[in-house]
């Protein structure tokens, strides 16, 4: 017996036998595990020492390279920042160009001075006037190009009520021109409607929009309380500043210098009155969203609920 010993341990100094117990496979337990699939633990990977010298510097720079390719390809297909300001709903700028006079006398020239501007302006209408306006004289006379139709009626009864049959014929060259809906405008347009024809002569108005059946209803378009008219023969910054005096409350008008319209308005209850300028021109709105132009071409909304 003690020779056994002896010799069992000559055995495990020379390495012939493993001194890990016995399994019933009659491997150690590292060969047991392994005969029955359980995965064995992998030795932990040495960190790998950092370069020196030129292969450092070789690598610093490959690095960089590459760090700064990727951001630029993000850049890139997110769009620069300028056009992303320029491309914003509510601060979109466009190019406004003047001609001015440089220099004097003889040597004098005219040149195009170009300047980046709000597309959108709006402004609080500030101090109104309160004295009451004076009744109209209640002749409206209208077409609308869109339509092909015309109609020229007198807004009242002798007694100085609406008359409903000329209200009704208002309402419908004020349709939508989309879906051919008709509503019953606010009465208080016709009003005003006819102020400024008896202002300008009696000249003959020219229905750009009235109620939008397809529009958001956060517009006043789609409530029946918003017209856009062109005055025939008359200069849009006149319109609008006629328009501005017959505020006394709760209107919004709004000028439309590149198409060449006002747009006039009655605001939802307890609103202020409002002013705005839009730079935009025919369909604008609609074409930067990839929609098509209506026959007639669509005139561009304000940027706010307020057309």
């Amino acid at each position: 017996m003690n020779l056994r010993r002896v010799l069992i341990v000559a055995a495990i100094a020379a390495g012939l036998v493993s001194s890990a117990p016995v399994g019933t496979g009659g491997f150690g337990e590292v060969a047991s595990a392994q005969a029955k699939g359980t995965p064995t633990k992998a030795a932990p990977r040495k960190a790998a020492k950092p370069a020196k010298g030129k292969n450092a510097r070789a690598g610093n720079k490959r690095g960089g390279k590459q760090t700064n390719t990727a951001a630029k390809k993000a850049s890139s297909w997110r769009g620069s920042p300028q056009r992303s300001v320029v491309g914003n709903h509510n601060s979109a700028k466009i190019k406004v160009c003047k001609q001015v006079v440089v220099g004097k006398g003889k040597k004098a020239k005219k040149r195009k001075k170009c300047s980046m501007v709000k597309e959108f302006q709006g402004h609080g209408a500030g101090k109104l006037e309160s004295f009451e306006l004076t009744k109209p004289s209640g002749d409206i006379w209208l077409r609308s190009d869109n339509l092909q139709e015309e109609v020229r009626v007198q807004l009242y009864k002798p007694d100085g009520s609406y008359d409903e049959a000329a209200l009704a014929a208002l309402d419908n060259i004020f349709r939508c021109k989309r879906s051919k809906e008709v509503r019953a405008m606010d009465p208080r347009l016709y009003d005003q409607l006819s102020r400024i024809q008896d202002h300008f002569g009696g000249k003959q108005i020219t229905v750009v929009s009235g109620f939008r059946f397809v529009d958001r209803d956060s517009s006043r378009h789609y409530h029946a309380s918003a017209i856009d008219i062109v005055v025939k023969g008359e200069s849009v910054r006149a319109q609008y500043d006629y328009a501005q005096s017959l505020d006394r409350g709760g209107m919004g008008i709004g000028i439309y210098p590149h198409s060449g319209f006002i747009h006039v308005d009655f605001r939802a209850p307890g609103e202020n009155s409002y002013r705005w300028t839009d730079l935009s021109g025919p369909g604008s709105s609609w074409a930067k969203k990839g929609k098509k132009k209506g026959n007639g071409g669509r005139t561009a909304r304000a940027k706010r609920p307020t057309s």
